[in-house]
């Protein structure tokens, strides 16, 4: 029993410790459709097979076999000026659990813009004579994971995935013409590969639940020079409560920031969700802010429908003010 103690308050300790070092580059909304179309709050719910994402220890409290096949995008701010400073990142997502254990494979690619000194020779890249200069940057990674969860008592599972991430970083310069976004989504990337973890941490009361994850505990590092990347610890933690009638409540803020193109981002988010008609439709909705500099808000929108027993087809929607994060989200789930 002691060492049931002693694992669960390193592992919480560990967590805290973390919550004070920066983070990456991938903020944690850019997976799981059922997560975004509740606003990013998701750590304590991670009930299907994002929780190889969300929180490894959600992988005991779902159902017995569950698979995700999803793909999204999302971009800040939504209407991007030419010239940036912006970024977007496209998604590809599988992953399949089986009880208390779960594969899983996720593709993303970070693309931003961000402003230069005024030119007329924008280098060797330039497009147009006098165009503005912006500076291009491109992130690659693609994780192979493997998670398990395991309980501790009747109220705490901790759970881990262990993966190996192919990553590289690309910068480039070029002009503010076209769609700057695609220029740097479309840069070749040199890959590498690198051993990775993510810890979690999910506590039950009741139809209460805290959630604690921390993401990249080793800190993978690609390439070197100016194309050198370091993905950072990341920490969320959530609150979820799962009221009668199907209806979920949830609430996340992240414990450490992440570097984007505007900077530093720390979000917070809360949501919900609701089945009807004998589980046959679910309804979510949520909003999302950034807490680090000028508050930027986001409201997200999402639907299940089950096209047979077990079967759902999945979407998600996020929109804000020009200067918020605007995204889509559409997936496959089976579940039994």
């Amino acid at each position: 029993m002691w060492i049931r103690g002693a694992l669960s308050t390193a592992l919480a300790a560990g967590l805290l410790i973390a919550a004070a070092r920066p983070a990456g580059a991938q903020i944690y909304e850019m997976v799981g459709t059922r997560a975004q179309g509740m606003g990013g709050a998701f750590v304590a719910v991670a009930d299907d097979a994002t929780a190889t994402w969300w929180n490894p220890a959600g992988l005991a409290t779902g159902a017995y076999f569950n698979a995700v096949l999803e793909r999204g995008q999302m971009t800040e701010p939504g209407e991007a000026v030419p010239g940036g400073p912006a970024w977007r990142g496209d998604t590809n997502a599988f992953a399949i659990v089986f009880p208390a254990l779960g594969l899983s494979y996720y593709r993303l690619r970070i693309s931003e813009i961000a402003p230069v000194a005024s030119t007329g020779d924008a280098g060797p890249d330039r497009q147009e004579e006098g165009a503005a200069a912006v500076s291009l940057r491109s992130l690659a990674t693609s994780e192979f994971g493997a998670s398990v969860g395991q309980s501790l008592g009747n109220h705490l599972v901790i759970g881990s995935t262990l993966k190996l991430v192919r990553g590289g970083l690309v910068r480039s310069t070029g002009t503010a013409t076209g769609d700057p976004l695609d220029a740097a989504r479309d840069l070749p990337v040199s890959m590498e590969t690198e051993a990775d973890l993510d810890l979690g941490a999910m506590a039950s009361f009741g139809r209460a639940r805290v959630g604690l994850a921390l993401k990249h505990v080793r800190e993978p590092e690609f390439g070197d020079g100016a194309n050198r990347i370091v993905l950072r610890r990341q920490a969320r933690a959530g609150v979820a409560f799962l009221a009668r009638g199907s209806l979920t409540v949830a609430v996340d803020a992240d414990l450490s920031t992440t570097s984007t193109a505007f900077g530093e981002a720390r979000h917070v988010a809360a949501g919900a969700e609701a089945w009807l008609l004998q589980r046959r439709i679910g309804l979510r909705g949520g909003v999302s802010a950034n807490t680090v500099g000028e508050t930027s808000t986001s409201t997200s929108a999402g639907v299940s429908l089950a096209a047979r027993s077990g079967f759902f087809l999945d979407g998600a929607l996020t929109i804000g003010s020009d200067r918020s994060r605007e995204g889509w989200n559409v997936g496959f789930r089976l579940t039994f």
